[in-house]
């Protein structure tokens, strides 16, 4: 049985779209290690009533089957695109709608530029889920990230903006979808806006950012230096009512 790569499209094609129109798009991400099933009816009450467009479920690491639960608990309670944001072949679900198809360019370990991908591929044969191939540029943020420990990687200098231009373009040029440039969970900075703006100049993909986000002028910011797709998590985890400061 063949692998369906990028079969229907529908997630990406509309990010792309949303993005043509002007639009800003913001994913909530969901950790399944700290989401227990009972608290996620409330949780996504708060999502529907925010701006967010799309939800994004994954973690450094999570035990087996908890993301395959939560997913289909999501998607009873939102019509929002559901994208698998993986730390392992594990998280893999073929509930969700689409699956960010990582490769960490930002380090040098075999196992996490390509052996997990290919790793992936015999789970991937099972599933008929849309694949977003995207380029995953970890960024020093202050402190050390799971990330970092998971795949035993060192982040990029924030200070050497030319090289994680450099790194995002040759992401591009290989053929990534997407560049997703990450701070890591409970960043101390996140990703300047330099750094954001130097570059969204040169790519003409689609930019991720995340990590570090805990207030709506950083937000803004971060749009406003070039990003087309915000992801926050642990905000939403520390602070309930960050929903709300959102919706001002």
């Amino acid at each position: 049985m063949p692998v369906v790569v990028n079969n229907q499209k529908e997630v990406f094609q509309n990010i792309v779209a949303s993005i043509n129109k002007g639009e800003r798009l913001l994913a909530i991400l969901i950790d399944p290690d700290k989401m227990e099933l009972e608290r996620v009816s409330d949780f996504m009450s708060k999502v529907k009533a925010s701006i967010a467009t799309h939800i994004f479920v994954g973690g450094s690491t999570v035990d087996p089957f908890k993301t395959d639960e939560l997913i289909q608990k999501l998607k009873g309670l939102t019509e929002l695109p559901i994208v698998i944001f993986p730390g392992d072949v594990s998280q893999l679900s073929s509930h969700a709608h689409a699956l960010l198809f990582l490769s960490l360019v930002s380090g040098r370990n075999p196992e996490y530029l390509i052996g997990k991908q290919i790793e992936a591929v015999s789970v991937l044969r099972t599933m008929n889920i849309e694949t977003i191939p995207t380029g995953y540029l970890l960024i020093e943020n202050g402190k050390e990230t799971a990330v970092e420990r998971v795949t035993q990687t060192k982040p990029l200098s924030r200070h050497d903006i030319q090289h994680i231009v450099d790194t995002a373009v040759a992401s591009q040029l290989l053929g990534m979808k997407c560049i997703y440039l990450e701070a890591g969970s409970g960043a101390i900075q996140p990703i300047t806006a330099d750094i954001i703006q130097a570059v969204k100049e040169e790519l003409t993909i689609p930019l991720i950012i995340g990590g570090g986000i805990t207030s709506k002028q950083q937000l803004d910011n971060a749009y406003e230096a070039g990003a087309d797709l915000v992801v926050i998590g642990t905000a939403f985890e520390e602070n309930a009512s960050f929903f709300e400061e959102l919706n001002t």
